[in-house]
C-alpha cells in the first residue's frame, strides 16, 4: 500500500508542476507586451535582493537561500528560489526575473524594464523598520525618484514618464507590521487594538500609494495579507506542540477583516485619482488552499519551514550549516515565514488571473 501512495504523490506532483509550467507558458504568450516595465515595493515577500546593500541583518544571500534559483547561488531572495515578481514578469512577458535597484550592476536595460525596491523587514509602520533596520516605504519611494531620474537621462523625460505610467505597479507589505507590532514583541500599537491598528496601516497604504501616483504610476496592484496564522513562525509563538501545529484562526480572520478593509479603501482611493487603476489583489485564498488542502499541489508539510526544523529558521539562522529538507516542493514553506518557489508560482499563477481580470 505504501508503494502505491509513494508513486500516487510522485505522478500527482509531476502533474501539478507541468500544468503549472504550460500555463506560465501560455500566459507569457499571450501577455508579451501589455506593460513595459514592472516596478516593486513591500517587503521580503518580493524584495530581490536590495538588502544585500543596505546594514541589517534581515540578509538571505547565502546558502541555503537560492539553491533552486537559476545558476544555484543566493541573490538575496527569501526563498529557494523565484519570489512573485519575478513569476509574474515572466509571465507577462517583461523580463525573466527582476534585479533589485541597490544593485551597483544595473544596465541601463535593467532600468528600461523595471526593478525592485522593495525591503526585507520593512512595513507601513515606521516601528516596523526601526526594529528591522529595513527600508521604508518612504526610503522606498526616495529610490524610486532616483530611479525616474535614471530612466529620464536614459529615454527622456517625455518617454520615461510614459514607461512609469504604464507599468505594472506591486506593492505588497503589511505582514511584518501586523507580526512585530500586535502579535509577537511587545510594542506601543498594542494599544490600538486589532482594528485600530489595521486602520493605522491603512491610512500608511493610502499615504504610500498617493505618492507613487504624484511621481506618475498609474497601474497599483496592491497584495492583502496573507492568512499569517498558517506562517510557521506564528504557531512556534503560539508555543504550539510539536504534534498539533496548526493555523492559528484569529490571526486569520484578522487578515482576512484587514483585507476587506484594504479592498474598500482601494476603490475609494482610486476614485481620487484621475487616470488610475488601483487595485487589490487577493494572496490570502491561495495560500489558505495550499494550507488546507496540500494534496492538490503535491504538497506534504505545511506547519514547518524546508529549512532546518522550520520552525523559527530565518535569514542566519537559515544558513549554509543548516539542515534542509529533501525536496522543497513537498513544503508550503522554506523558512519560518517565506514560501517555497513551488509556492510561489501558485500564488503568482492567481495573481496574472487576476491582473488580467482588471486591466485586459
Amino acid at each position: 500500500m505504501l508503494i502505491h501512495e509513494i508513486i500516487f504523490m510522485i505522478i500527482t506532483t509531476i502533474q501539478i508542476l507541468t500544468r503549472c509550467y504550460a500555463n506560465a507558458t501560455n500566459e507569457t504568450i499571450n501577455n508579451a507586451s501589455m506593460f513595459p516595465a514592472i516596478l516593486v515595493f513591500g517587503d521580503s515577500t518580493i524584495d530581490t535582493g536590495n538588502n544585500n546593500y543596505i546594514s541589517t541583518i534581515i540578509r538571505a544571500n547565502f546558502p541555503p537561500y537560492g539553491c533552486n534559483f537559476p545558476g544555484h547561488h543566493a541573490t538575496g531572495r527569501f526563498s529557494n528560489g523565484r519570489l512573485i515578481p519575478d513569476f509574474i514578469a515572466s509571465l507577462m512577458g517583461i523580463k525573466d526575473t527582476v534585479p533589485p535597484f541597490l544593485d551597483p550592476h544595473l544596465s541601463d536595460s535593467d532600468i528600461l524594464t523595471g526593478v525592485c525596491f522593495a525591503s526585507a523587514g520593512s512595513g507601513y509602520d515606521n516601528y516596523t523598520d526601526l526594529a528591522t533596520l529595513s527600508l521604508s516605504v518612504d526610503k522606498q519611494a526616495d529610490m524610486f525618484r532616483s530611479y525616474v531620474a535614471r530612466l529620464s537621462r536614459i529615454v527622456g523625460e517625455e518617454k520615461a514618464a510614459e514607461i512609469v505610467s504604464e507599468a505594472l505597479v506591486i506593492v505588497s507589505s503589511g505582514t511584518n507590521d501586523f507580526d512585530i507590532n500586535l502579535y509577537d514583541t511587545p510594542s506601543p500599537r498594542i494599544k490600538l487594538g486589532v482594528e485600530g491598528y489595521q486602520d493605522f496601516i491603512l491610512s500608511g497604504v493610502h499615504n504610500f500609494v498617493q505618492e507613487l501616483y504624484n511621481i506618475g504610476c498609474r497601474k497599483i496592484m496592491v497584495l492583502g495579507l496573507p492568512p499569517i496564522g498558517c506562517l510557521p513562525v506564528q504557531m512556534t509563538f503560539a508555543r504550539q506542540k510539536q504534534n498539533e501545529r496548526r493555523c492559528i484562526d484569529k490571526q486569520n480572520s484578522d487578515s482576512q477583516e484587514y483585507n476587506e478593509k484594504l479592498k474598500k479603501s482601494l476603490t475609494d482611493i482610486q476614485s481620487n485619482l484621475t487616470g488610475s487603476v488601483i487595485f487589490y489583489a487577493d494572496i490570502y485564498a491561495a495560500i489558505l488552499d495550499m494550507a488546507t488542502n496540500p494534496q492538490s499541489y503535491g504538497i506534504k508539510e505545511t506547519t514547518r519551514g524546508c529549512c532546518g526544523t522550520g520552525e523559527l529558521e530565518l535569514s542566519y539562522l537559515c544558513n549554509p550549516l543548516t539542515r534542509t529538507c529533501s525536496d522543497a516542493n513537498d513544503y508550503l514553506f522554506w523558512d519560518d515565514i517565506h514560501p517555497t518557489q513551488h509556492a510561489y508560482l501558485v500564488v503568482s499563477l492567481s495573481l496574472v488571473d487576476q491582473i488580467l481580470h482588471v486591466l485586459q
